[in-house]
């Protein structure tokens, strides 16, 4: 009798060291496809910002109202833009993934014309925001110098504005063909001449913020420009068959979803419920969150440890760099709560699921972050600190929901829903069929 039990429990245990091979060999797999897309991807958002950081650390050696004013613009004039924007541009990345992955390619140039047509309608008012942008400044009590310097950068920078509406839907339209090498390729050299022009028109010439409000603009617009001639070029000859008027079809029902996707700000999950593959679709919602959280918690680290040295870049006030010298313990601890919670809301985005998310988003933010830290910054008097330990929370609250929606979600029924979406917003109904999720 106790040799039976002895043979099950050592075939139990090799079936174990079985099952856990398997696991790590799928993991393994899975991370070699996700790091395919995502290093790239990743450099092209890190040199992407890195442009506007640039401009930043020499407005910072032209004087601090001049860094307070290009901060304040950065930070919430084109900031707001910019999340507006690139928000409602992820409608693009959930339907052009989706009909990337059913094989629908022709779809794929129709949805980035139509996603211009709704950002150019966006954009426009949006420039309200840029004229009256001193005004609007002083009215949130800000100091009136920086007021006025900002809102003086901000007209110069309207531009810029209108490279972000043709650069995002472009970029979302290589990113699902997993074009991505091309737009990484496109910001490194975008940065490089960004460096080299901010420092030759900004200090060497003298310019100050007018010549890094030039470079600024020219940058972006050299980014867009370039990404336009790689699908004019033949590069997308499957999925870009030229202008049509396809792109003014169903216009209001696109804009429902852009307008959830700007409200909630993986590429991999859209590209396999599309194809049907539900299984492989969870398990790569695994791997990217587990990815994402080891290295958010290596960068959170990074500035903490560097935190007496890289303040002297931003500027040469004591002052300043003491205030970042207290900040970046925080900085630290945002950066690895937001390693996963952008996750998360780019598997909602491959889903599809912007709408939902968009009202998990206002609650945790609005109900939750912001009058938290309104208390905690002003009632209780903890400032900078205390408006910033609120919004915190409010992405802590926004990070549990997501992971319990993400838990508990069918994802074959997903997968289905997929192709009813490819199907409504213009596809074709033949999709393939969805595989077990076993």
């Amino acid at each position: 009798m106790s040799s039976a039990y002895s043979f099950d429990a050592d075939a139990g245990d090799i079936q174990q060291t079985k099952d856990a091979k398997e696991f790590l060999r799928e993991f393994c797999s899975e991370s070699k496809k996700l790091w395919y897309l995502a290093a790239p991807a990743i450099c092209t958002l890190v040199f992407q910002y890195s442009v506007s950081a640039v401009t930043q650390i020499f407005a910072g050696h032209v004087g601090d109202i001049q860094l307070a004013a290009v901060a304040v613009e950065i930070n919430l004039i084109s900031g707001f833009a910019f999340a507006i924007l690139y928000g409602m541009g992820s409608a693009l990345q959930t339907l052009c993934g989706q009909a990337f992955g059913a094989k629908r390619l022709e779809m794929l140039g129709i949805y980035m014309q139509r996603s211009w047509v709704i950002l150019i309608a966006t954009g426009l008012p949006l420039t309200i925001l840029y004229i009256f942008s001193t005004p609007i400044l002083k009215l949130l009590h800000q100091n009136p110098r920086i007021s006025k310097a900002a809102g003086t950068f901000a007209l110069w920078m309207i531009p810029q504005l209108f490279a972000y509406i043709v650069c995002f839907p472009t970029q979302k339209f290589l990113q699902a063909q997993s074009k991505i090498y091309v737009l990484a390729t496109i910001s490194a050299v975008a940065l490089v001449g960004h460096v080299l022009f901010s420092w030759l028109f900004m200090l060497k010439l003298q310019w100050g913020l007018p010549g890094g409000a030039a470079v600024l603009n020219a940058t972006w617009w050299f980014i867009a420009v370039a990404q336009l001639v790689y699908v004019f070029s033949g590069a997308c000859r499957e999925t870009w068959n030229g202008f049509s008027w396809k792109a003014f079809g169903n216009l209001k029902g696109y804009l429902r979803l852009s307008l959830a996707s700007g409200v909630m700000l993986c590429i991999r999950v859209s590209n396999e419920l599309g194809a049907g593959h539900p299984r492989t679709a969870k398990f790569c919602v695994v791997v990217a969150t587990t990815t994402s959280l080891f290295i958010g918690i290596i960068l959170g680290l990074i500035p903490i440890a560097l935190r007496s040295r890289y303040p002297p870049l931003f500027s040469k006030s004591s002052s300043v760099q003491q205030v970042v010298y207290d900040l970046t313990p925080l900085l630290g601890i945002t950066i690895m709560l937001n390693s996963i919670q952008p996750t998360l809301s780019g598997v909602a985005i491959g889903a599809g699921w912007q709408s939902y998310v968009a009202y998990v988003n206002i609650v945790c933010y609005y109900f939750v972050g912001i009058p938290i830290g309104l208390v905690l910054g002003f009632a209780v008097r903890k400032g900078v600190k205390g408006i910033w330990y609120g919004m915190l929370t409010g992405t802590v609250v926004q990070t549990i929901v997501l992971t319990v929606m993400v838990i508990r979600t069918n994802w074959k029924k997903e997968a289905l829903l997929a192709g009813e979406r490819i199907k409504k917003w213009g596809g074709d109904s033949d999709s393939q069929p969805v595989q077990s999720t076993s």
